[in-house]
């Protein structure tokens, strides 16, 4: 993926000004990382507020969603070529009622009219991402102070309805584990069995029988089986594992059912 020139507005003066917008759309990016058998989120906190966010922002008139998302992305943290995915339109009425811009542009001195587009109605396209997790060396941009990581059910205070959307990600990336997780970067390219059950384990938030989670995995054909794992213990040696380059057969059904949890 190719970033295209930036458009990024160097203060918010400049990015309230711009008319360059499509009216009432807006893009978010949940980027999923996960590290010590911890599911986590990418947040970005707004400067002189103590509220945090998703990477989003606004679609301009000459670019696709997708590039609007790939653009805002790589202006708020400096991560590009991921593998994002589409997976939800929010557009309630109220989800932007904590009034995040009206504050931040009054803390900034701005004064703008009242029904200015930037009050108005967005609805935004929601993104998702899995990454690995020491991926994220970040550069906030002009409008945020830090960038950190959190857990997913361990969020600090959100603005808009962006914990929502977090966990409409989540339900996401839980329905399609099977192909979303073979299409990421969170497992090394060769691992064993046991450090992708402890994955969709940390996932799905669920314990799985070893066997039975080894024999639904491999019944999904979407692995190659590699050479096995000599650590020089005495335990049995496992065998490593990556995921073919192209998995046709992943389906949308959890690994497990109910009934074959330990």
């Amino acid at each position: 993926m190719k970033i295209k020139d930036t458009k990024s507005k160097e203060t918010l003066r400049e990015l309230i000004d711009t008319k360059d917008f499509v009216a009432h759309i807006s893009v978010d990016c949940t980027i999923f990382g996960f590290h010590n058998n911890i599911l986590k989120v990418l947040l970005l906190k707004y400067h002189d507020l103590d509220l945090w966010s998703l990477p989003g922002g606004f679609v301009f008139n000459d670019e696709d969603l997708r590039e609007a998302a790939e653009r805002v992305l790589y202006e708020r943290t400096h991560l590009k070529d991921l593998f994002l995915k589409q997976f939800h339109t929010f557009g309630r009425i109220d989800r932007t009622e904590n009034n995040v811009h009206q504050i931040l542009l009054k803390n900034k001195g701005i004064e703008v009219p009242e029904d200015h587009w930037i009050f108005q109605r967005f609805i935004t396209v929601g993104y998702c991402s899995l990454i690995d997790f020491s991926m994220a060396n970040t550069f906030p941009d002009a409008f945020n102070e830090s960038c950190e990581w959190f857990e997913v059910n361990k969020l600090p205070q959100m603005a808009f309805d962006h914990d929502r959307i977090i966990e409409t990600g989540l339900e996401y990336l839980r329905m399609n584990i099977n192909t979303e997780v073979a299409a990421s970067n969170l497992l090394p390219e060769k691992f064993t069995m046991k450090d992708l059950q402890l994955l969709y384990e940390t996932i799905l938030g669920q314990k799985f029988r070893r066997n039975n989670f080894q024999r639904k995995i491999l019944s999904l054909n979407i692995l190659d089986r590699l050479e096995k794992l000599y650590d020089g213990s005495a335990n049995k040696a496992p065998y490593l594992y990556k995921f073919k380059s192209k998995v046709h057969n992943a389906t949308n059904q959890y690994p497990i059912s109910n009934d074959e949890e330990a």
